[in-house]
């Protein structure tokens, strides 16, 4: 049966259905390098491309592809011997709050400076010889990079989030290549492709003893980044150099650009006004916001304490599984990361969205099916949407493809605070 797959399927199908989720999971593991990521400029996103005449039809990249399908019940007993209890947390051992004890990585950081404090951490102690993390590019500064980090100074340069499409899992290829250990850092998608690369290739397995997430509500396409300089005055052609994040926390956008100057835009400011309307389509349908395939994931710690008193960045930790939870451990032991215990209330609290993603994944994947769209095959529990979760959905819907348009930009004026305004009205009245 797998050899009939094989022969039979490949990344092309994927990119047909509009299923892509942009991870490179397909290039970096083609076996004939047959395929190449390129920007499709008018959506904002990668594409993968396929060269045919180089193509030996092996099946391998629709096989470890996670946009087609992600099975996470196969995956959940594979990963932690058992599915999870928590429908909307996923498998876990404990959960918690943290930061960096150093204040450089911690104020430099998204949230805390966790993943850079650990990954330094697990370099230092010889538990992994690099990291797959992502940075982004000195000639395309608007473009990210995800390279291997094999010291302190380069682990250091992937600090902070990028909200904007990340090609991660092409450098799985660089592990394949390699008998060296590694971790991975990545949104949900990413592990989801890692882990059906690991089920299909073993010496992948073999070489990842760390898999670390981040949480993800959606990510972002290009052209989100395009809008947001538009509104701070600043043409793609400008920009030097930017980060999303920094600064302390919530932080800032830093955009230096090539005269020497710098521009800022608060995250509060520029992240929930319009720009979380340029969503890829095939991120609405996903069901996981908490990276539940690793081996300890992070998010930031959206709580009204941490709101009223935190100014320079503590994340939420969920720990998976043993490995992850040594690695926590072991580095809070020696002072090099600061943890508290909270209860899983607190982990589902500090994410906005989270009961609702896990409610309307379900109606969107309804709804995309009543339009004629081709939807993932996700064998995973979901919570039963409410009529809310349709007109919600909805709504969101028509965000997203107004944000699609360039010339339609104008109406997410109107249109966002509407979309909002919905959104407290739901919450006021609790359906």
């Amino acid at each position: 049966m797998r050899a009939k797959l094989n022969k039979s399927k490949t990344i092309v199908e994927v990119v047909k259905d509009g299923l892509c989720t942009g991870c490179g999971t397909c290039v970096g593991l083609c076996p004939v390098d047959a395929i190449e990521l390129v920007i499709d400029h008018k959506k904002g996103i990668y594409v993968p491309q396929l060269d045919e005449e180089r193509c030996n039809r092996c099946g391998l990249c629709f096989e470890v592809c996670p946009g087609h399908s992600v099975d996470f019940k196969r995956l959940n007993l594979q990963i932690f011997g058992k599915e999870p209890e928590d429908i909307l947390v996923g498998n876990y051992l404990d959960c918690y709050i943290g930061h960096a004890t150093d204040y450089y990585i911690r104020y430099n950081s998204s949230s805390g400076g966790l993943v850079t404090a650990l990954l330094i951490y697990a370099l230092q102690e010889g538990i992994i010889d690099g990291a797959l993390v992502t940075r982004m590019r000195k000639d395309k500064p608007l473009e990210p990079e995800p390279f291997v980090a094999r010291t302190r100074e380069e682990i250091a340069a992937a600090a902070r989030s990028k909200y904007c499409p990340v090609p991660a899992n092409t450098g799985l290829k660089k592990i394949l290549g390699s008998d060296a250990k590694f971790a991975v850092v990545g949104l949900p998608c990413h592990l989801h492709g890692v882990r059906k690369a690991e089920m299909a290739v073993p010496k992948l397995a073999a070489g990842i003893v760390l898999h670390i997430g981040i949480f993800c509500g959606t990510t972002k396409n290009f052209l989100a980044t395009e809008f947001q300089l538009r509104r701070m005055g600043i043409s793609t052609r400008e920009v030097a150099n930017l980060d999303y994040r920094g600064m302390g926390w919530p932080g800032y956008m830093t955009v230096k650009l090539k005269n020497g100057q710098r521009k800022f835009a608060e995250l509060y400011n520029y992240y929930d006004n319009k720009f979380c309307s340029f969503v890829p389509w095939r991120c609405t349908v996903c069901t996981d916001q908490t990276a539940e395939l690793a081996d300890v994931s992070f998010g930031d710690a959206w709580l009204p304490r941490v709101k009223e008193t935190d100014r320079i960045g503590s994340s939420i930790i969920v720990s998976r599984n043993k490995t992850g939870d040594d690695l926590l451990k072991q580095a809070a032991t020696k002072t090099i990361i600061e943890l508290r215990l909270i209860r899983t209330e607190q982990v589902i609290a500090s994410q906005r969205g989270l009961l609702e993603k896990k409610k309307n994944s379900r109606a969107r994947l309804k709804m995309s099916r009543w339009f004629g769209r081709k939807v993932p095959a996700l064998n995973t529990r979901l919570l039963p949407p409410s009529p809310w979760s349709y007109l919600y959905s909805g709504l969101l819907y028509s965000e997203v493809l107004l944000a699609s348009k360039r010339y339609l930009w104008w109406l997410l004026s109107i249109y966002c605070p509407l979309l909002s305004f919905a959104g407290r009205l739901r919450s006021k009245l609790r359906f």
